[in-house]
């Protein structure tokens, strides 16, 4: 029974024997890894902010009959290039005509009558002046002449009113520009109270690109940019530019301009417009694009995409503090247009070391510094 209790009793024996005849382990710690670090300082840069727009032209006129009848003509296809004056449509409909003839016969019936009543008070006028006849028949005879050059002036501009419903049978370009799309054809029923213009016209020499500013961002521009009204702040914001449906940059640049002076209490925006010369004709209305507004920041701070790490919808970057230790630090930032940069707006500020190849390190882990050179780091 005891047998088993002096054979552990040996193995602890053994066991303690063979501690007492090892050696001492050491346990050595890590050595700090070498990481690229990068001193910030100020530097300048260029930010865009992008701005979905729609294009219209500087002009848009809707042509509408001014009388009633059928479209007999279309001098000028759809999408073409007019010019100012030249003959778009002709409208037929023999009721003017007829009424031109019928004032012009009315015109002259006057004119006869004119005629015939001062044949009479030349005629009227010696026998008063010899006391043949009263005096009240020369006053009688010129109220007559008064009353035959009115109706001669009332037959006028009855002729007058005629030939201009003439002329509004005939329709030209009011302005220099291109046709829009003709919801009729030949024979079509117009009339002057249709809801659908015949067709639009839209000068493109100059276009607009519209788009909206929501209120913090219309705030925040009239934070920084000086100027008392928001036409003078505009006015003193650079060139902006235009990027076509393509994804390619139209070679004009556009000045910024008011649009609508109050904000839209349905969408919370206000809207803006760049206009844009189009000699060319490129850019037609209708058309979609974007607005690019630059914003020159002379002291950035710019932090490497590649230095940054994304947690819970906020962005960080290793800081070195003392002791080159590292902490994850939160920044606001706003990515430069090539996205290779973010320029910090809060959580760095100048002299600071950030690491720029450093991943999963733990805060307070104790690195070996390695800086790297700016201005290759930027491509300068």
């Amino acid at each position: 029974m005891n047998i088993p209790l002096v054979g552990a009793a040996c193995l602890v024996a053994s066991v303690l024997s063979g501690c007492n005849n090892s050696k001492p382990v050491s346990i050595k710690s890590s050595s700090p890894q070498a990481y690229e670090a990068l001193t910030l300082e100020p530097k300048p840069t260029v930010i865009y902010n992008d701005f979905p727009a729609t294009i219209e032209g500087i002009e848009i006129v809707q042509l509408r009959p001014m009388v009633d009848g059928y479209l007999e003509k279309i001098y000028v296809p759809e999408g073409a290039n007019v010019s100012k004056g030249e003959l778009l449509f002709q409208i037929q409909n023999p009721i003017y005509e007829q009424a031109v003839i019928t004032a012009r016969a009315g015109v002259q019936s006057a004119q006869a009558n004119v005629d015939a009543a001062r044949m009479n008070v030349e005629k009227v006028r010696p026998l008063v002046e010899k006391d043949i006849v009263s005096k009240y028949e020369l006053e009688s005879a010129q109220y007559t002449l008064q009353s035959q050059q009115a109706a001669l002036d009332q037959a006028n501009a009855s002729l007058h009113n005629a030939q201009t419903n003439v002329g509004y049978t005939t329709l030209r370009s009011p302005i220099t520009g291109v046709m829009g799309s003709i919801p009729y054809k030949i024979g079509d029923l117009i009339s002057s109270t249709t809801s659908t213009p015949l067709t639009s016209l839209s000068r493109i020499d100059q276009v607009y690109a519209y788009f909206a500013l929501s209120e913090k961002q219309l705030l925040n521009l009239s934070n920084r940019v000086p100027g008392a009204t928001l036409q003078d702040k505009l006015n003193h914001l650079p060139a902006v530019s235009l990027v076509l449906a393509d994804g390619s940059n139209y070679p004009q640049k556009g000045r910024l301009e008011t649009a609508s002076g109050f904000i839209s209490t349905g969408t919370g925006t206000v809207s803006l417009k760049a206009q844009f010369v189009n000699p060319t004709g490129l850019i037609r209305s209708g058309a979609s694009s974007v607005v690019r507004i630059p914003r020159d920041i002379d002291t950035a701070l710019l932090v490497p995409q590649s230095a940054t790490y994304q947690l819970q919808d906020k962005t960080f970057v290793y800081l070195l503090i003392d002791g080159n230790r590292v902490i994850s630090m939160p920044i606001t930032a706003t990515a430069t247009n090539d996205g290779k940069f973010l320029v910090v707006s809060q959580g760095l500020r100048r002299g600071d070391r950030i690491l720029i190849n450093g991943l999963n390190l733990r805060d307070s882990t104790v690195v070996v510094p390695r800086p790297v050179n700016a201005d290759s780091l930027y491509g300068k």
